[in-house]
C-alpha cells in the first residue's frame, strides 16, 4: 500500500486507532494517547534481560513497538542529507492473538530523505496477519509493503549487521547498506527504560554504530552517498504517563567516535523527566542521571503552523560536553497521522559531529 491513498491510509486506521485507545483519551493522555492505560498488556519490568535474536522480533502482547533508523549522510561533494525508517505495530486490543483480518495488530512506517532545501515523507499502513506487513527472527527482516530493512550476508546477531534498508515515497527512496562492528548497547537499566518517576518505562536497545552507504534519490536526483547512522528498537504498554505531552530526543555522532542519546519528556506542570546515556567509541556506554543533563531550546521557528523549538543548548558537565544543535532543513515536519518534527541536525562547541532529533506533542 502506497501513501498516494490518504482516505484509507489515514482515515481508516485513525479510526481504528482511536477506537483502541479511545478519542478523547488520544487528546488528554499524551502524545498519540501513550499515556492512556495499559490494562490487559504486558508490563515492562526492571530485570527481564534482553535476548537476542528474539527480541528483534514483535512482541504482540505488549501495545506498541518500534524498529527505528535515522542516517546522516553526505554526498561526494561533502553536502549533508539524512533518511529515516521507521516501522511500527500497534496492538487494538489485549488478549489472545487472532490470525489473519481478525488480527489486533496494526502496522504503520513512515520514510523521509531531508536535504538543506526539501524535505521527503511517506506513511504507510497494514493490518496484521495477512503478511502485508511483519518482523521475522531468523532470517531478521521487518516490513511493510515494499519497504524493508533485513539482514545481508554474513549477518550478526551480535551486531545486528550488516542490514538493507530501502523505502520509497513521493519524490524520494533510497537503498542504504548498513554495517557495523561494535555489539549493541542496552539503554537504560540494561534496557530497561524509565520514562517517568511513575513506572512508566520501556524495554530499549541501539546500534548506534552503523556506517552507511548506498543511493539516496531526492526530487529527481540520484545521489551516491555515505555516512552513519543510528538504529533504535523499543517497546512498551505504556511509555508515557498521563500527563507527558511529548518528548525530544537527540542521537548524537560525536567526530571523536564517541555517541550520544539524550531525550527529555515535557510535562504538564512544566517539568521534564529527563535521561540519557554516554557511549564510547569502544563499545561501552554509561547511563545519564538526569541531573546530569541540560537541554535548552534558544529559538524557535514556524513549522506547520506552530512553533516548534529549532535551535538547542545541550550539555553534560560531567562529560565536558556543550553544545549547539542546529537543524538541516528547519523544516522537517512529518506530517504523519500523529504528525511530529525529525530531521537531521548539526552539532558545534566542546564538540563537533552530527545526530538527529525528534520532537513530538507541539
Amino acid at each position: 500500500m502506497s501513501g498516494e491513498h490518504p482516505i484509507s491510509r489515514r482515515a481508516v486506521t485513525g479510526a481504528l486507532l482511536a477506537l483502541a485507545l479511545g478519542a478523547p483519551r488520544l487528546r488528554a493522555q499524551g502524545f498519540a494517547g501513550l499515556g492512556s492505560d495499559a490494562q490487559g498488556f504486558a508490563p515492562v519490568v526492571p530485570g527481564r534481560p534482553l535476548s537476542f535474536p528474539a527480541d528483534f522480533g514483535a512482541h504482540p502482547d505488549f501495545r506498541i513497538e518500534w524498529w527505528y533508523v535515522t542516517a546522516n549522510l553526505r554526498d561526494a561533494e561533502g553536502r549533508a542529507y539524512g533518511a529515516q525508517w521507521t516501522l511500527f505495530r500497534q496492538a487494538l486490543q489485549a488478549g489472545p492473538q487472532r490470525d489473519g483480518w481478525a488480527s489486533q495488530q496494526i502496522w504503520m512506517g513512515h520514510a523521509a530523505a531531508t536535504g538543506a532545501d526539501a524535505h521527503r515523507f511517506a506513511e504507510t499502513f497494514a493490518r496484521g496477519g495477512i503478511g502485508q506487513a511483519g518482523v521475522d527472527v531468523a532470517p531478521f527482516a521487518a516490513w511493510i509493503d515494499s519497504w524493508r530493512m533485513a539482514a545481508e550476508p554474513p549477518f550478526s546477531a551480535a551486531t545486528l549487521s550488516p542490514l538493507r534498508l530501502t523505502a520509497a515515497g513521493p519524490d524520494f527512496a533510497y537503498d542504504l547498506r548498513l554495517e557495523a562492528t561494535r555489539p549493541l548497547v542496552l539503554q537504560g537499566d540494561r534496557g530497561y527504560s524509565r520514562k517517568s518517576e511513575r513506572g512508566q518505562a520501556s524495554y530499549y536497545f541501539s546500534q548506534p554504530y552503523f556506517s552507511a552507504a548506498g543511493r539516496l534519490a531526492l526530487d529527481g536526483a540520484d545521489i551516491d552517498v555515505t555516512g552513519r547512522a543510528w538504529l533504535d528498537r523499543e517497546w512498551s504498554s505504556q511509555p508515557l504517563a498521563a500527563d507527558q505531552t511529548g518528548w525530544d530526543w537527540f542521537s548524537l555522532h560525536l567526530t571523536g567516535g564517541d555517541k550520544v542519546m539524550l531525550f527529555r519528556l515535557r510535562q504538564r506542570d512544566g517539568s521534564h523527566y529527563f535521561a540519557g546515556n554516554w557511549i564510547e567509541g569502544d563499545g561501552r556506554s554509561q547511563p545519564l542521571p538526569a541531573d546530569a543533563i541540560t537541554m535548552t531550546p534558544t529559538a524557535t521557528s514556524e513549522v506547520a503552523g506552530r512553533k516548534v523549538p529549532m535551535a538547542w543548548q545541550v550539555a553534560v558537565p560531567s562529560r565536558r560536553l556543550a553544545v549547539a544543535c542546529a537543524p538541516l532543513n528547519p523544516q522537517s515536519w512529518m506530517g504523519t497521522s500523529f504528525p511530529y518534527w525529525e530531521g537531521p541536525i548539526r552539532i558545534s562547541g566542546s564538540h563537533a559531529g552530527e545526530g538527529y532529533l525528534e520532537m513530538t506533542g507541539y
